[in-house]
């Protein structure tokens, strides 16, 4: 019959890419359940009031067209709804893929049970299948897993989150469009429980059966994988268990199975008390706290509490005195096992002889301290008892207590046992490897032994008083020529004719009277010894390791190892060489990676990959955690050592009495110095001492990991520090997994807010923005000073940046750069939301402006009576102007600090790296370079799009200050009706506000009603930049035509002094031509 796993076999390979496919999207799941927003658990009552209204469960679907007229009832809500689908389409759509995937494989599970049935699969039947091991096997693991996702969702994704965020993937996406989307279906199998899983919270009524059945699966196909499973040793397992007090740990995977597969049939649980109490006498006679999947605990007292049968079979396991039994019986067995574990590992203790002499002995040790370990740990775990549950708490009191439970005790035995096992294991592996060579180096020894005693007796061979006997010497000759026959490969005959040999040698001894002859003793005690030998390495077998890998399973610890990282890093923190047994710990933890990988392994899915990264990633992550201590036991020490140098020590003077040697000598403090910087070089070393490990498929270095700790520490006492330090007192949301600057291993932390600022450098920001307000400060160009508008006072300069360069640094202030290009962009946003929401639907606005288009076409002749026509249309549109202002001098007093900034960055890059400095501006010439002779003839080369460089090199030229602030394109813009001549007004209207002076330039007039130059200046240019050039041309060409229109109505009322406002449009004029760098010709044309 072919193998049921074979490539050729269609019936195999099908249930094994759902099975593979099933591992998968559980992994998804698991990782997902990390990045669910917080916004949609609407905890907060301040989320709750702002995305209350556009975050809804499927009460949606009851009135869809009640909620989106609420939405469109309110253009804030609408601009908040936008907001929100941007930042979260993309995590929607995945979790929505996830939970699709989750349909898909109880709907490809159906087809296949429907296909095997309608015999589709030639010669298989449901019956065959389970007949076969692998199919057996796999049957019952693709309901077990559909089960392991059901409960997972709803673990790790609250019923409330899942159906908001369902919701939102329906409104957002083209789901609600499209024709084959099955979203209903997913929405009724994924819509709420009911179930929390906070500690106390009340349990649904039929939770989870009414859940697991909303897909309708084959009730045939349920009862015979729960008869399977009820009877058979379907993985074989019980072979690598010997013991009967070792088989409930023997089946434990498959009693996770049955505990999941039974919640699919809860008649069984509920009324069948005979097949319960065969359940439970089967799995469950001395343990109720089991391992479902990767670590997940289950308490079957409370699992199984609304199920009447299943309550009243598992009593007998929960009787007192069984409790008391069971942990009297692991808590006397930890007390051997100590003991003999650490015998065991004393140094040169396991050598070859012995692990070959005694490998029952040393496999039954391995057995009993696993069983140990497992019982304890699981039926001690915090996790697995519900405080709120008095029944729960007298069980776990009556464990602790009965089992004299120590959590040290039994991490040190957990810490040896995986010692011993990584030191056999790799003892094991080498032997393995060397097997075929020792026998064959034995076998040709002994050969070589017989020959040689046959020429002793043959006479030619000269040897103290032995005469020639030449029966001796053919029967040596044949014995010789038998172990020459000896046949590795043959290993149960040559070790049986083995046997034979060593059992004639005896007898030749003793029949033919040779012990008289040492000598020749010897030779056969020789021989004996390597054919002894020759059994031994015969029966190295690769069943062995295959017995200790199941064995060594840790995986029911995945997630309540964490319980002890407290201890492991106490004991760390005591003696650093501990990492040595830890990374034993950690590998034999990677080894619960098998369970998930295996089907996916064997189907070759291409989900290998990401998901042995996830599980590899997550242990990693782990390790990091423990081994963060010697890090912050370091800084620790660190600090002690800088407040004894500053506070306690006292600095030598260069002349010193010598009666005063004494009092500077201070030994006490120095050798205190001393003494923590040997402890900071012993905490290095110890993590050195852990070799570079490969845990799953991510190799860890513990020279990356040291330095990766130590880079984490540091900034997180840096972040403190500011944080703590940068705390002002005047009156698009990024998720961290997006950013390219949040790190998983060395995160920035996150502090409680204390303003609307996340970080320090936003308080940082704010409180310069503060500073340096328009409508409360004067910016003169010249002097790069900021004065107070009221007394005149000078506020701050551009030495300001000078010092924040010298306080953060060039990525700190290169960072506040940043921060102030992203405030650009957002207030750029909401000008341009005003602009199209307020501006453009008041009517009487827009018919000024219609009004004033036809006053001024054509642009290039005058306005007849200008005064009153441009005094008229600033009066028609006065009081959409405030807004606009303030928008216009945010934008332009954030490019003059950008200016600032860029030229502090400039100004140190030339001053300490002079070399990269004309490295990066030479480059940038020579790109530009290129590119306009692109332009010029296409022919010539250009960065295509996937090229990153110019990408790249722009992050280098902002870091460094040399780039233009003013030049940027910060937003993308469509076309809007009215621009130019609204932005035309808006700067005549605020003319008349301003006054020039010689030596300062345009000042405003009063204090009162402020209007700061440059900022106002700067802004404009920055929004025109935005837009086609032609709306700059046809803005610059109507300032143009007032200053004719209103000289020309001078002239002409013989008016000899030139007005304010033509003084402030010519102004205007030159001050926007020097930060555009036009050409002074383009004033001329105006």
């Amino acid at each position: 019959m072919v193998d049921f796993l074979a490539e050729n076999n269609l019936c195999g390979q099908a249930i094994l890419r759902i099975v593979s496919r099933g591992n998968a999207i559980i992994a998804e799941l698991l990782r997902l359940s990390d990045f669910i927003p917080t916004v949609f658990r609407l905890k907060d009552k301040s989320d709750q009031q702002k995305y209350g209204d556009i975050i809804c469960d499927f009460s949606y679907f009851k009135g869809p067209e009640y909620y989106e007229g609420k939405l469109e009832a309110k253009p804030e809500l609408q601009d908040l709804d936008e907001e929100f689908r941007e930042n979260n389409i993309e995590i929607l759509s995945r979790f929505y893929l996830a939970f699709e995937s989750v349909h898909k494989y109880i709907v490809d599970l159906n087809r296949y049970l429907d296909d095997l049935h309608e015999g589709v699969y030639i010669q298989q039947t449901l019956e065959t299948v389970l007949l076969n091991e692998d199919g057996k096997q796999l049957l019952c693991e693709a309901l077990y897993l559909y089960g392991v996702m059901l409960l997972v969702i709803d673990q790790k994704i609250e019923g409330e989150v899942r159906e908001r965020m369902l919701v939102s993937y329906y409104r957002y996406s083209a789901a609600r469009s499209s024709a084959d989307s099955n979203l209903d279906d997913i929405c009724k199998l994924l819509r709420s429980t009911g179930y929390y899983s906070q500690p106390g919270a009340k349990r649904p009524a039929n939770y989870p059966d009414s859940y697991f059945q909303r897909v309708p699966i084959s009730s045939t196909f349920i009862s015979m994988v729960i008869g399977r499973l009820r009877s058979d040793d379907i993985y074989n397992q019980v072979s690598a268990y010997p013991l009967p007090e070792h088989r409930s740990t023997a089946l434990a995977n498959q009693a996770a199975m049955l505990y999941v597969c039974l919640y699919f049939s809860p008649s069984i649980l509920h009324t069948q008390q005979a097949k319960m109490r065969e359940i439970v006498d089967k799995y469950f006679p001395d343990n109720w706290v089991i391992s479902i999947y990767m670590g997940i605990t289950v308490n079957l007292v409370e699992a199984w509490e609304p199920y009447k049968a299943a309550k009243t079979a598992l009593n007998y396991t929960l009787d007192s005195a069984n409790i008391k039994e069971q942990a009297t019986r692991y808590a006397a067995s930890m007390e051997s096992l100590r003991p003999q574990v650490q015998q065991l590992l004393k140094e040169g203790f396991l050598r070859e002889e012995i692990i070959l002499d005694n490998i029952p002995k040393l496999l039954n040790c391995l057995r009993d301290c696993n069983v140990a370990i497992r019982w304890l740990m699981l039926h001690s775990a915090e996790s697995a008892y519900d405080p709120n549950n008095k029944r729960l708490r007298q069980i776990k009191d009556q464990v602790l207590s009965d089992s004299k439970y120590n959590p040290k005790i039994l991490f040190q035995l957990l810490l040896d046992t995986a010692q011993f096992e990584f030191t056999l294991k790799e003892m094991f592996k080498q032997m393995l490897s060397e097997k075929q060579i020792k026998w064959e180096s034995y076998k040709k020894e002994g050969s070589e032994r017989m020959t040689e005693l046959a020429e002793v007796f043959s006479g030619v061979k000269p040897l103290t008083r032995v005469e020639k006997n030449e029966n001796l010497q053919a029967w040596f000759r044949e014995i010789s020529k038998q172990i020459e026959s000896l046949n590795y490969e043959d290993s149960t005959a040559a070790g049986r004719k083995t046997v034979q040999l060593i059992q004639a040698l005896v007898e030749v001894q003793e029949f033919h009277q040779l012990e008289s002859n040492l000598q020749v003793c010897q030779f056969l005690a020789d021989t004996r010894k390597f054919l002894h030998h020759m059994i031994r390495t015969i029966n190295i077998k690769e069943e062995v390791l295959i017995t200790m890998q199941i064995v060594g399973d840790l995986s029911y610890a995945w997630q309540i190892i964490d319980s002890f990282t407290s201890i492991m890093q106490e004991s760390i923190r005591v003696n650093p060489s501990m990492v040595t047994k830890l990374r034993a710990t950690f590998l034999k933890l990677a080894s619960a990676l098998d369970l998930p990988l295996l089907r996916i392994n064997q189907a070759n899915s291409a989900d290998l990959l990401s998901v042995s990264q996830f599980y590899s990633g997550e242990l990693v992550s782990y390790v990091r955690k423990v081994l963060q201590i010697i890090p912050e036991s370091m800084f620790t020490s660190l600090a002690k050592i800088i407040k004894l140098q500053i506070h306690d020590i006292m600095e030598v003077p260069t002349r010193l009495d010598k009666d005063k040697l004494k009092d500077y000598s201070q030994l006490g403090a120095r050798y205190e110095v001393a003494k923590l910087t040997h402890d900071i070089s012993i905490f290095t070393e110890g993590i050195l001492m852990m070799k570079t490990t490969l845990v799953g498929i991510i190799k860890v270095d513990p020279k990356q990991l040291l330095e990766d700790g130590i880079r984490k520490e540091l900034v997180k006492r840096v972040a403190y520090a500011l944080h703590k330090g940068l705390i002002f007192n005047p009156k698009a949301k990024i998720q961290d997994w997006q950013s390219v600057h949040q790190s998983t291993h060395i995160p920035i932390p996150k502090f409680p807010s204390v303003d609307e600022s996340a970080t320090f450098i936003g308080r940082l920001c704010r409180e310069i923005l503060r500073i340096t307000d328009p409508k409360a400060t004067c910016y003169i160009d010249q002097m790069n000073t900021w004065y107070d508008l009221k007394n005149h006072q000078e506020v701050t300069n551009n030495r300001l940046f000078s010092e924040i360069q010298n306080t953060l640094g060039t990525f700190g202030l290169n960072g506040l750069d940043r921060l102030l290009c992203f405030m650009i962009v957002k207030e750029l946003q909401n000008f341009l939301t005003m602009f199209q929401k307020t501006i453009l639907k008041d009517k009487a606005v827009v018919d000024a402006f219609k009004t004033m288009l036809g006053a001024v076409n054509p642009v290039q002749g005058i306005v007849a009576n200008a005064n009153k026509v441009y005094t008229t249309a600033v009066a028609k549109t006065q009081k959409i102007w405030g807004a606009y202002l303030e928008a216009i001098m945010k934008v332009g007093q954030m490019q003059i600090l950008r200016q600032q900034i860029a030229n502090e960055l400039n100004y140190s890059c030339k001053f300490d790296s002079k070399h990269l400095a004309a490295a990066l501006e030479n480059l940038n010439k020579s790109l530009l370079a290129d590119i306009e002779a692109h332009y010029q003839d296409p022919s010539l080369p250009y960065p295509k799009e996937d090229n990153t460089l110019l990408y790249e090199i722009t992050a280098y030229l902002e870091a460094a200050g040399i780039h233009n602030p003013l030049s940027k394109i910060y937003i993308t813009t469509k076309r809007l009706p009215y621009f130019p001549i609204i932005n035309f007004l808006f700067i005549i209207a605020q003319l008349p506000k301003l006054q020039y002076s010689k030596n300062q330039g345009m000042t405003c007039r009063k204090a009162t009603d402020p209007v700061d130059w440059l900022p106002l200046v700067l802004g404009m240019l920055t929004l025109l930049k935005q837009f086609h050039s032609r709306y700059t041309q046809q803005f610059l060409a109507l300032i143009g035509q007032f200053i004719r229109s209103i000289m020309e109505q001078c002239t002409s009322q013989k008016i000899p002094d030139m007005p304010s406002d033509v003084v402030g449009a010519l102004m205007f004029l030159e001050d926007y031509v020097k930060y555009t760098k036009l050409s002074r010709k383009f004033r001329t044309i105006l």
